[in-house]
């Protein structure tokens, strides 16, 4: 009972935490069995993979779903691309339309450079997310993995959403591969 008190505990309180405390929470809860925290997120979208990464080694691997047009990197708002490059997870909505989300820092200055040289809006509110909310799903079920379907984000099940919610402090870099 007691162990699963403190893993919960040092579970809310990395989630609540900067990334400076929740870093030194980790070195105090790891003795009380709590999962390592991840210290970067990476995202292949060819082979449609999220990994989270812990001294540059896999930790967890989640299948992905991504933005309806898959290919190339996101230029524009509304292009339905999943950027490419490095980011930060910066903030996280428990309230989301979906089930949970963490915000990808897209846009950066290059990408917002970009976009206004073309006279364009770069977009932006590219998240990991977990199953729309009122999905009413098998939780076997795969088809959401079957094809592409989100305006940009990155979309695993509810239940690796959670676990995601739990490892990944805000501050992680993502990298988002081709």
């Amino acid at each position: 009972m007691r162990k699963g008190f403190l893993f919960l505990t040092g579970v809310l309180f990395a989630c609540s935490a900067g990334a400076e405390q929740a870093q030194t929470s980790l070195a105090l809860s790891e003795s009380a069995y709590m999962a390592p925290l991840v210290d970067k997120v990476q995202v292949k979208k060819a082979s449609r993979l999220l990994i989270l990464l812990k001294e540059g080694k896999p930790f967890r691997v989640y299948p992905i779903a991504l933005g309806d047009k898959p290919l190339g990197h996101k230029q524009f708002e509304g292009d339905e691309r999943t950027p490419e490059g490095t980011y930060s997870l910066d903030w996280r909505n428990p309230n989301s339309a979906f089930h949970k989300s963490i915000h990808v820092s897209y846009p950066n200055d290059q990408d917002i450079e970009y976009a206004k040289s073309q006279g364009r809006e770069p977009g932006g509110m590219i998240m990991i997310h977990g199953w729309p909310n009122g999905f009413n799903h098998d939780r076997d079920s795969i088809w959401l993995y079957e094809f592409d379907w989100t305006d940009g984000c990155i979309a695993v099940n509810n239940q690796a959403m959670d676990e995601i919610w739990s490892l990944v402090p805000d501050g992680t870099p993502i990298e988002i591969l081709p």
